[in-house]
């Protein structure tokens, strides 16, 4: 009896985790940038004398959802969305680099070059600074160009460029706050190939229909753990009965 509830007791637990991973996502599905997560489970078994038969369920891996999400235009120019794969890195509190697919960017009141989340854009000499009193053009390459408000507005001088990753995707490992980072903790190098279209946002990648649809699933195959549960006590107490009756 006790292999059922094992299995059963399992189940229903990563089942809710799986259910808790899915919402995430659907409340992610305007987030701009956001990449989706999959739970992946499998079973294994019972280690432990006398418990060879035994098995239970575990959440083996939280896999990320690598595809690209919509471009939304927005004509903004201090919007950018990364052209197929690769990445924006960013700036952490304590120094370190990460990486995001979200472009929306703004400047700060010292000119630092900064995400909607207030981290800085990294470039390819460290943080940007925006000169005051300058109009921003961003290049597909990243290069960032200002052009004076006043005075001669014919000139456009570069200031810098964005740095743009594109490490291995087995490399990356996704943070608390939603960044992506290196395994290893080591800066990503720079990658001339990654491209950006300016004046555009990408979108979530979450299927908002899938991921419903899978919502409701989760919650059948949850219902169904706790029945099994339910059925292994009821046979436990009716089993119970029928020893006491031939004692």
């Amino acid at each position: 009896m006790d292999r059922l509830i094992y299995t059963a007791m399992t189940g229903a637990k990563h089942v809710f985790m799986q259910q808790a991973g899915t919402a995430n996502n659907l409340a992610n599905a305007s987030t701009v940038g956001f990449k989706a997560q999959e739970h992946r489970f499998r079973a294994v078994p019972v280690q432990g004398e006398g418990m060879p038969t035994r098995a239970f369920v575990v959440d083996a891996s939280v896999a990320d959802v690598f595809d690209e999400g919509p471009v939304i235009f927005t004509g903004r120019n201090l919007d950018v969305s990364v052209q197929g794969r690769g990445w924006l890195a960013v700036q952490l509190p304590d120094g370190s680099e990460a990486y995001t697919r979200g472009g929306g960017l703004d400047t700060d009141e010292n000119g630092v070059l900064r995400t909607k989340a207030g981290l800085a854009v990294m470039g390819d000499g460290g943080p940007i600074n925006i000169p005051p009193d300058n109009a921003i053009e961003i290049a597909e390459d990243g290069t960032i160009s200002v052009v004076p408000t006043f005075g001669n507005r014919n000139g456009a001088s570069a200031i810098g460029r964005l740095k743009l990753v594109n490490p291995p995707e087995a490399d990356l490992v996704r943070g608390a706050d939603g960044l992506f980072r290196l395994r290893d903790g080591q800066p990503a190098p720079a990658n001339e190939t990654v491209k950006i279209s300016p004046g555009s946002l990408e979108g979530s990648n979450v299927n908002v229909t899938d991921a419903m649809v899978n919502l409701i699933s989760l919650s059948r195959q949850f219902e169904m753990q706790i029945k099994l549960l339910q059925t292994a006590d009821q046979n436990a107490q009716r089993a119970d009965q029928l020893l006491s009756l031939n004692s």
